[in-house]
């Protein structure tokens, strides 16, 4: 909303022509935004448009080079990061910062008082999480140890952590990256009855139906600059991926499936558990030539196993995994490469990626023996780095040149390399494991677009995804992973999203039952 139509509302939060250089890159060009008490802005914009660096110099991570930052109308002092807090602001990040092994209570002291207080006034902090807990409906138990609580649960807790330190203004970046469809529903009752309450809030997220069910108004950056602010109510998702990425964006055309045979099937496998991971349970699955199989569910269920298993990381326990009908006996990673399994890994900065190495090294991680990098037990430089030209050129790699470290690659110019190096070996399956977390709406057209052409050149794709839009948008079939059980095969369309939240959720597994 704009000054016009908050009325009396006070603006709690206003950055001033915020500047922030990191040498010749602009990551903030002059950019002012405001909020009012009791309102929503969605925060949105590419990789790299300067999100993370805006909200870095709030809580005092950065300096900016120029502009300044006032919280309740006063400036806050740059470059202290407990001055954000101690002002009243508060941050829940994608990925939570808890301890497994300490309760709910004992989770939200910490950082409030020093470490040999902490066991003074437990009493009086539990009676003010559970009132706080029953004022936003963040139904959590304060004698909870983190470790057995949901994914949701957890959230709850974050949301509490910030709400307990007298948050007034709330940063929630990607807050429902790893939530069922019920626990984002539930999450944005809290929210609005936070709001009700006079809570302020700064919404991140590139999921752009929930920017439109939640916000009052979005402020959208690219290329470091503010582009546009435009009240929720008088736009749509169309316009703002417009303005995201400055061209119209068109979302991939997922044509009929024409299946095949399958070519890697795991025929009642069982995996160990790790720790408080589950391992597979008598899970049979089929991945068939020219179709992309979904998997979707909550994360922790049993993804990490089956990516591993099918990579090559680790054994089956009990089963078989077979590959074109032939059961694998001596099953590594160098087989499976060899066996025309690619990998797109879940975390590209640690298990796709070595930070230090250039693209052209990167480039040949998984094939750096083979020909023609690889001759007479040499490397062939030369040819590794036409290879890795052809990669950035197909791909749309932007960088200064295949010597650059990856490391200075934004997300998804990183993720495009991994997927070139992938895709160019026209392997026969792709496990393609998150392969647009964190990635904005541009870049996630252009690896849908990329996995989609694969499989029509008759590659099977495993998709593994939080997201559930991504899998209810790309899949022909679709399965549900909760707890290392393996739902039923759901055809396109067969399910909606509460459906499929509900097994995400482990209630379709009657009994512990699970379905090929």
């Amino acid at each position: 909303m704009s000054d016009t139509k908050t009325g009396a509302r006070d603006v709690v939060l206003r950055l001033d022509r915020i500047t922030k250089r990191f040498g010749a890159l602009v990551a903030n060009d002059a950019i002012s935004l405001t909020l009012h008490r009791g309102e929503v802005v969605a925060l949105l914009g590419e990789n790299g448009a300067g999100k993370t660096t805006l909200m870095n110099i709030l809580f005092g991570h950065y300096v900016a080079d120029e502009g300044r930052v006032e919280v309740f109308g006063a400036p806050l002092p740059p470059g202290h990061p407990r001055a954000a807090l101690e002002a009243g602001v508060g941050m829940v990040h994608q990925h939570f910062t808890l301890a497994d092994n300490l309760t709910v209570t004992e989770n939200i002291l910490l950082g409030t008082a020093p470490l040999w207080r902490i066991g003074l006034g437990l009493g009086a902090a539990k009676e003010r999480i559970a009132q706080l807990s029953k004022d936003f409906g963040l139904a959590v138990h304060p004698d909870a140890k983190v470790g057995r609580l949901t994914v949701g649960e957890r959230q709850r807790v974050e949301i509490l952590k910030a709400l307990y330190r007298d948050a007034r203004i709330l940063i929630l970046d990607e807050p429902t990256a790893v939530l069922t469809p019920q626990e984002t529903d539930a999450l944005f009752d809290t929210l609005r009855k936070a709001v009700g309450m006079g809570l302020s809030i700064v919404f991140i997220s590139h999921k752009l139906h929930e920017v439109m069910a939640i916000s009052d108004r979005c402020v959208v950056l690219r290329h470091g600059r503010m582009v546009g602010e435009v009240d929720t109510h008088e736009t749509d998702r169309h316009r703002l991926a417009e303005l995201m990425v400055g061209a119209e964006i068109t979302p991939p055309d997922v044509s009929p499936a024409t299946p095949g045979p399958a070519l890697l099937r795991l025929a009642d496998v069982s995996t160990p558990n790790e720790g408080a991971a589950p391992g597979l349970q008598s899970v049979t699955l089929d991945l068939r030539a020219g179709q992309i199989t979904g998997l979707a569910g909550v994360s922790g269920n049993g993804q990490a196993a089956l990516s591993d298993l099918i990579s090559g990381l680790r054994l089956p326990e009990s089963g078989q995994l077979l590959l074109d009908g032939d059961a694998q006996h001596k099953w590594s990673p160098r087989r499976a490469v060899h066996s025309g399994i690619a990998r797109i890994p879940e975390d590209r900065h640690h298990t796709g990626t070595i930070a230090d190495f250039t693209l052209t090294e990167n480039a040949i991680l998984e094939t750096y023996m083979d020909a023609p990098v690889s001759r007479g037990g040499w490397m062939n430089w030369s040819a590794a780095e036409g290879l890795t030209q052809e990669v950035i050129k197909t791909y749309d790699v932007r960088c200064p040149g295949p010597d650059t470290r990856i490391r200075l690659l934004s997300g998804g110019n990183m993720q495009k390399l991994i997927l070139g190096r992938v895709l160019e070996r026209a392997p026969k399956v792709i496990l393609a494991n998150q392969p647009v977390r964190g990635l904005d709406i541009g870049a996630i057209t252009y690896v849908h677009n990329r996995l989609l052409a694969a499989r029509d050149a008759g590659a099977a794709v495993l998709l593994i995804s939080e997201d559930l839009d991504e899998i209810i948008q790309l899949s022909d079939v679709i399965h549900v992973l909760s707890e290392g059980r393996l739902s039923p095969e759901f055809p396109r369309g067969s399910k909606t999203p509460a459906e499929l939240g509900l097994w995400m959720a482990g209630q379709g597994f009657e009994g512990g039952a699970h379905a090929a």
